[in-house]
């Protein structure tokens, strides 16, 4: 009550949040996979079920409970953001605050940069898909840049060339 303040804490704290990108990155898959459990298993949906009904779980799905590690991170930089319009210029939290958003942002950007990476990689699974499995194109290295419909023109005769591109 004397000098309260949440920055320093943070600041501890904020390393550790960049490990939730690796769980967003895997989010999707494991949705799915529960997901896809729960239909094919009787026994496994019925143990969630029972889970689920208990009062800890708050009427909320496993699936819900899921989501909130997703949305922690963008939760806790709206919130240190919102502290920061309320905390007095000379407030001695202040620089230990702003320096916690800086990481906590620096962490969602990282989370961020993973989910859009995977949707990367899941645009270039879809493409090896598509041109049959032929071409050994799926490598963590490997990035689609851009696909379309282009023109190719004959260098004989000029004529144009319907052509499907992947970039």
């Amino acid at each position: 009550n004397v000098n309260p303040r949440l920055g320093d804490i943070l600041q501890k704290l904020a390393p550790f949040l960049k490990m939730y990108g690796e769980y967003v990155k895997n989010f999707d898959r494991a949705m799915d996979m529960v997901n896809t459990c729960m239909q094919r298993s009787s026994p496994f949906k019925d143990v969630v079920q029972n889970i689920q009904k208990q009062e800890v779980c708050g009427n909320l799905t496993l699936q819900h409970h899921m989501l909130e590690p997703v949305q922690r991170i963008p939760r806790y930089e709206l919130l240190l953001k919102d502290y920061l319009k309320k905390l007095p210029e000379e407030a001695p939290d202040r620089k230990d605050a702003e320096k916690s958003l800086e990481l906590i942002s620096t962490a969602a950007n990282h989370s961020n940069a993973a989910i859009r990476k995977m949707e990367k990689m899941h645009k270039l699974l879809e493409v090896y898909e598509r041109l049959g499995g032929e071409e050994d194109i799926v490598n963590p290295a490997n990035e689609l840049i851009k696909e379309g419909h282009i023109q190719k023109l004959s260098a004989k005769n000029g004529t144009a060339q319907d052509r499907y591109l992947f970039l």
